[in-house]
Parts: structure tokens; C-alpha cells; sequence
């Protein structure tokens, strides 16, 4: 059983700059919630209660955030406002946080390295906070993927389909169709040239890997931007064994960018928080 999830949360944030010049961006609300409550919610409804979380130098505001305000609670116990606790209050209630900080930049797969102490020697899920997903008639993302591990056990990733002018911003894979929404991989490139990419079919934040990734990262060399890719360390370990992507079911917004954002905040208002469900 996956227990345990890994929040990559060191980044600058600096496509959304200069909001994120002093916020973490795993803090930007999509309506009254910051990006990372969503994530955990959705690990949590998953099934996955240990969450381990990677900082960095000014992102004190994520440990805070998981942690009882008593002077607020105080201030609010008794009033109408006390509703709007009732999400993060369950989480706080039904999860674990642990934290270590990543003290230099050097990519993805140093970061989930980074995460290595918290995580220990079990598969577990790893989610990018900036892409949000969500699937309002089913499954959330992480949810899906999880019963997909219970079936291949092996490590999964998340994929849809890009505009294949847009490949040079994703890693991207090809691979083996097992079904029409699972690929065995055979190939992944980060961030390709439209001309070099071996498919439309791009990576986004919502992965499940299991333990040995972490020797292989150890093992992986500088790529692409001279950082610790997690794809090279993913490529190498399709070639010994097995990764599986997957094409979820549900909506993914780059909230990374502006245009994302306000896509995602647009449709979080219009399906969750009018409903009463962003509480």
C-alpha cells in the first residue's frame, strides 16, 4: 500500500513573478485555498496520509499553513467563519507533515533525491503543487493512479496529449500501448524541440515511483539545463524493468503561469467553491 507523498516545494516560482518574489507559489490561492491544500486533499483521497514536503530558503509559510493558528481559531470559535476551517482542519486531523529543505537548485530528480530521508524505502506519489488537476465526475488523478499501482506495480506517470508545438516545455515519451490511456515507456526526452519529440504525449506533476528510484538518481548525470532530470533517471528505468504513463481522466491547469491560474480559478469557483465544496 502507497502511504506516503512527496511535495517538490523549493522552486522560485519565477514565471509568477513578482508575486512569488516573497510567497511561496504552492501558496497562490485558487480561490480560498493555496495550490499545495489542493494537492494534499487529493493525496489524501487517494489514501496517501504521510506527507513529506521539500523547502526551501523562504518557504516557511507552507509549515505554518499545516499547523493549528490558535490565536485565529480563538478568534473565529463560534462564529459563521469557522466553516471556511473545516478543509484544512481535516487535513491537520487525518495527515502527517514532515519537512526538509533543498539547499540548491539542481532540478526535479535532485529534489525528489532531496526527499529521500522522509520517504524511505517504499513506493510513494510525488505531486508538482503548481499543476493542479482535478476531475470533478470521477477519481482524482492520484486516485487513479494508485489503482493502476495496485495493478503493475511499477512506476507510473501522468501524461496528456500537447500541442505538438509545445513539446519544448514538457518531458515527453513514447512508448507500447497496452491500452488506449496506458503506454509502457520506451522513450522519454525532457523538453524537446518540436522537431525531436518523439510524441505529443507530455509528462505533467503526478507521478508514483518505486523506492529504487532513488539509487538511479543518485546515479543520473546533469541533462538537459545542466539539473538532475527525474525523466533521465524514469528512461533509465523503463530500459531495466518497467514505467508505465498514464492519460488520466480529469482537467489539468498549469497554474505555474497566469493563464493557468485564471483558467483554474475560474472553473475551482464556478465547480467547487458556489457549490460550498472549496470548504
Amino acid at each position: 500500500m502507497i502511504k506516503k507523498c512527496l511535495f517538490p516545494a523549493a522552486g522560485y516560482g519565477t514565471r509568477f513573478l513578482p508575486a512569488t518574489k516573497a510567497m511561496p507559489k504552492e501558496m497562490l490561492p485558487v480561490v480560498n485555498k493555496p495550490l499545495i491544500q489542493y494537492g494534499v486533499e487529493e493525496a489524501l483521497d487517494a489514501g496517501l496520509s504521510e506527507i513529506s514536503i521539500v523547502t526551501g530558503r523562504g518557504k516557511r509559510a507552507l509549515e505554518d499553513h499545516f499547523d493549528i493558528s490558535y490565536e485565529l481559531e480563538n478568534q473565529i470559535k463560534g462564529t459563521d467563519k469557522e466553516k471556511y476551517l473545516v478543509g484544512i482542519r481535516r487535513l491537520l486531523n487525518e495527515c502527517s507533515f514532515s519537512y526538509t529543505r533543498q539547499t540548491e537548485m539542481k532540478g526535479l530528480g535532485h529534489a525528489i533525491l532531496t526527499g529521500r530521508p522522509l520517504i524511505g524505502d517504499e513506493p510513494f506519489a510525488v505531486v508538482l503543487a503548481d499543476d493542479l488537476c482535478v476531475n470533478p465526475e470521477g477519481d482524482g488523478v492520484l486516485t487513479q493512479m494508485v489503482k493502476l499501482y495496485n495493478q503493475f506495480r511499477c512506476s507510473i506517470i501522468a501524461i496528456q496529449e500537447v500541442d505538438p508545438q509545445e513539446t519544448n516545455k514538457y518531458g515527453v515519451i513514447a512508448g507500447d500501448m497496452i491500452r488506449d490511456d496506458i503506454y509502457r515507456v520506451t522513450n522519454m526526452v525532457e523538453k524537446p524541440a518540436p522537431e525531436d519529440a518523439p510524441s505529443n504525449l507530455a509528462i505533467i506533476g503526478r507521478y508514483i515511483l518505486t523506492p529504487d528510484i532513488f539509487d538511479i538518481i543518485k546515479n543520473t548525470p546533469p541533462g538537459k539545463g545542466g539539473e538532475i532530470q527525474i525523466t533521465d533517471a524514469l528512461m533509465q528505468q523503463a530500459q531495466n524493468g518497467c514505467v508505465i504513463a498514464y492519460k488520466f481522466k480529469g482537467q489539468r491547469f498549469d497554474c505555474g503561469g497566469a493563464e493557468g491560474y485564471i483558467d483554474a480559478t475560474n472553473f475551482c469557483f464556478e465547480n467547487y467553491y458556489k457549490t460550498g465544496k472549496a470548504y
